[in-house]
């Protein structure tokens, strides 16, 4: 299936939010999160929202029918030109066989989210070959401390063509919803467990999530994939190592692997993601980076799944050549 490139975004472009996954609820509500609205605003984009937004059931979310209806409006609309999720969740997988991908692909435009929309994120280019971006949510917006560098990163995967993604100097790995939660900041390094350099198409997104499409129509594997891949904060230590596994086993042509930071509740230690790194050989032949500064910590930065990417350890970089 030929790839298909969003147009990027320009001043005055309108933003839809919609909630495939879990409901503006479940991250304060509307009114709480309308400092993202503002902020948006204040780049020069105009925010609407899907019409069932508001739904809240008994799992944090809204109907299949509904979610199923936003996504399809906010596609059919000409004068939207990104569709940005309000956050995860755990069902947007629930959405794919009722999605009419023909209006997808007869209307292709800038779709961004992370985590859970893992499963929209693959199932859109899957399905009609538009490359997708993998980064904040709307809510992600209402975070005060780090936004600057998130924000700055966000606009310009979304309005540049190529681009080199950076580390920030401090991360954390905080609430970053919960304003009443202290904040802990720490130093921000990227770091290699394999030296190498290797250009390819960006394959990946949450690992919990990435498995729930495999074996159907709704992944594709590329063949000769780089892997950006992470983590969130209800996995562990044997869920990383088993869900590795399988993403290797899924992927053997990898040329690449690029691993966001292990939010805290992980646990996840040098020695230990060493160990469980060293059981495979083709990991010693490709260029590994991890602690890089996407998924489930603060602040994150998009990148194009999809899209095209140079990596390289010496000197370490990761470069968008088109996205």
């Amino acid at each position: 299936m030929e790839k298909i490139y969003p147009e990027k975004l320009h001043p005055g472009d309108e933003i839809r939010v919609i909630s495939p996954s879990s409901s503006i609820a479940r991250v304060g509500g509307f009114e709480e999160n309308l400092i993202a609205k503002a902020r948006l605003e204040a780049l020069g984009y105009k925010v609407t929202f899907g019409e069932h937004i508001m739904e809240n059931d008994m799992l944090n979310s809204a109907s299949i029918a509904s979610r199923v209806a936003d996504f399809h409006a906010a596609f059919a609309d000409k004068n939207i030109k990104l569709v940005l999720t309000t956050i995860g969740g755990f069902n947007c997988n629930e959405m794919l066989p009722h999605i009419d991908w023909e209006l997808v692909r007869a209307n292709p435009k800038a779709f961004c989210g992370y985590s859970d929309t893992t499963s929209l994120h693959n199932a859109i280019f899957a399905k009609t070959g538009l490359v997708t971006y993998y980064g904040p949510a709307y809510s992600s917006f209402k975070m005060d401390e780090l936004q600057k560098f998130q924000t700055m990163c966000w606009q310009r995967a979304l309005t540049a063509d190529s681009y080199t993604l950076q580390a920030n100097d401090v991360y954390t790995s905080d609430p970053w919803y919960d304003k009443t939660k202290a904040r802990h900041l720490l130093k921000n390094e990227w770091k290699v467990y394999h030296e190498g350099e290797a250009t390819g198409t960006i394959t990946g997104g949450n690992l919990g999530t990435y498995f729930l499409q495999a074996g159907t129509e709704y992944l594709q594997i590329l063949d000769a994939p780089i892997a950006f891949i992470e983590n969130a904060e209800e996995d562990d230590i044997n869920s990383f190592d088993r869900q590795l596994a399988q993403f290797l086993q899924l992927n053997p042509h990898l040329q690449g692997l690029v691993i966001g930071r292990f939010p805290r509740e992980i646990e996840m230690t040098e020695e230990m993601l060493h160990f469980i790194l060293d059981k495979y050989p083709v990991l010693q032949k490709i260029p590994v980076i991890y602690d890089v500064d996407f998924g489930h910590t603060q602040p994150i930065f998009t990148f194009p799944l999809g899209g095209e990417v140079a990596v390289s350890t010496e000197p370490l970089s990761i470069k968008v050549l088109k996205g």
